[in-house]
């Protein structure tokens, strides 16, 4: 598929009416429009802010069962993320890759290493059929400490190395989008919902605002999807569902030199968090906060230190302090709004709800399910409309960037292709797992311009020929968007020493908005 460039067209917004409108660009509007668009319906999908720019670019970027679940007894919930893990990476392999997790067993009040064994075995055998990574392997204390001396040995008993996977969320969010826009749907970002339309007392479209001209207007819809996340309460009103808002706070840290796998870890409270590996620096997160509205979904000083305590407590040999974070961001989930002991056991199962006649909306959910819960989306939209549903058939097309064979080999060509180019080997290296095949618009504009094979930032692994791609061809306005979503520059580096740099050259590019 053939998904960019990535074009927005409010003109035909404005001038159709659609079987469906979805509301937000995060990950489950944008598998909801493109699952929608595959199977015959007329689509629209728009996003007040940006693509993926609220909750889905603030994930733990992994696309994973969710071990701690098991913890839980959520079984049906991890045996579903594992299947989509395994459908996901066959569709998305340079989008999706393995990563291996070592999780350290101390001795003490939390589960014997016997019973996460079993969980573990659990976790291997929920994953039926052909999967993306190892089954997981027991290491002795001796061996973990060998491998990895930053770990505390104080009353270490071993620790067991798992697989799952990982992406980059901001950018599978964008591939998603455009291929809805390839299947058919309109897209168009900086556009919002200001006000549900009524006719005869059923939803019958909405009041956008196109918040580059200011122009407003409305669009007929016969059915409208809620899919604005934590937004989502907010558009409906008086009449929205208990729902639970969560937030969570990741920081960026430096590399872990030699060191290629993540960590599970368990913090003083007992919570676990992630220890990863990411664009050569090191994700940590997440903590879990209850807040009453989206806007609260910033970093606070408060989490920093308990993230790093956590980091501290089970690795201090790496003697991480506040002054080594580079970056940090906070997301906000929304969840069922039922009671427990902690928010780590409030439920991530998916509902879809009709709070309105016309309307449909989800609630509860993890991006790595995205996909799949958006056919039980557009099933009942089906169903709203009158329709029989068509056979949903996103589980079967590669996302776009997915090369033919296997991807390691395709990789290893097109690292050499970026390499005679200009470009550094990491920088290529990164460059084939964000775009696969759709490094060829890539190289052009290098051929074009040799300059822009550089590095945007000798810290961060992105060079100028893709940040000029995204304003031309991935529907970017402003450096926010290249530098956060496209790319996630800013969270890699401390400082805006590469802001001027950045904006020098994409300031003649149609359609950038410096400010």
């Amino acid at each position: 598929m053939n998904a960019f460039p990535f074009v927005r067209n409010v003109s035909a917004l404005r001038d159709g009416r659609f079987d469906v409108l979805v509301i937000g660009g995060g990950i489950y509007g944008a598998w909801t429009a493109y699952d929608a668009a595959s199977r015959g319906l007329s689509v629209a999908l728009v996003e007040k802010s940006d693509w993926g720019a609220g909750t889905s670019s603030a994930s733990s970027k992994l696309i994973h069962g969710g071990l701690r679940y098991l913890e839980h007894y959520e079984f049906a919930l991890v045996r579903h993320a594992l299947k989509e893990r395994r459908t996901l990476y066959r569709i998305a392999p340079h989008l999706v890759r393995p990563l291996n997790f070592v999780l350290p067993m101390w001795k003490g009040p939390r589960a014997h290493p016997l019973m996460v064994s079993a969980g573990l075995t659990l976790y291997d055998l929920l994953a039926i059929g052909s999967h993306p990574v190892p089954r997981h392997k027991h290491h002795r204390a001796r061996e973990l400490l060998a491998r990895y001396p930053f770990v505390d040995p104080e009353r270490l008993l071993g620790g067991f190395r798992y697989g799952d996977c990982q992406e980059d969320d901001a950018r599978m969010t964008l591939v998603v989008a455009a291929s809805a826009q390839a299947s058919g749907a309109v897209c168009a970002n900086r556009v919002a919902a200001e006000a549900l339309v009524e006719d005869g007392g059923r939803v019958a479209g909405a009041r956008l605002k196109d918040l580059h001209t200011g122009e407003t207007f409305e669009v007929k819809a016969g059915v409208v999807v809620n899919a604005a996340g934590p937004w989502a309460p907010f558009l409906l009103g008086e009449r929205a569902p208990r729902v639970k808002l969560i937030k969570g706070t990741h920081l960026i840290l430096p590399a872990i030199a030699g060191c290629n796998e993540a960590f599970l870890l368990t913090a003083d409270d007992g919570r676990v968090f992630f220890v990863i590996p990411w664009y050569g620096r090191t994700l940590v997160g997440t903590t879990e906060q209850e807040v009453k509205h989206p806007s609260e979904g910033v970093p606070t000083d408060e989490e920093t230190r308990y993230l790093l305590a956590g980091v501290r407590r089970g690795l201090p040999g790496l003697g991480w302090t506040e002054s080594d974070v580079v970056g940090r961001f906070a997301g906000v989930r929304m969840l069922q709004a039922e009671q427990s002991e902690s928010l780590s056991a409030v439920t991530r199962e998916f509902e879809v709800l009709q709070p309105r006649p016309g309307l449909v909306m989800h609630v509860g959910g993890k991006y790595t399910t995205s996909r799949s819960d958006s056919t039980e989306i557009v099933d009942t939209v089906c169903r709203v409309l009158g329709r029989r549903p068509a056979r949903s058939v996103t589980h079967e097309r590669r996302l776009p960037g997915a090369p033919d064979g296997e991807f390691e080999h395709w990789q290893s060509q097109a690292i050499g292709q970026l390499a005679a180019a200009g470009v550094d080997q990491e920088a290529a290296r990164w460059l084939s797992m964000r775009h696969g095949t759709g490094i060829a618009a890539i190289l052009a504009l290098i051929r074009e311009r040799p300059a822009l094979a550089a590095r945007i930032d000798t810290q961060a692994p992105f060079v100028l020929a893709e940040a000029v791609h995204a304003v031309r061809a991935e529907m970017a306005a402003s450096l926010d968007d290249v530098a956060r979503r496209r790319m996630p520059l800013s969270l890699l580096v401390a400082g805006d020493g590469w802001r001027a740099r950045l904006a020098a050259v994409l300031e003649s590019e149609p359609g950038f908005r410096a400010g």
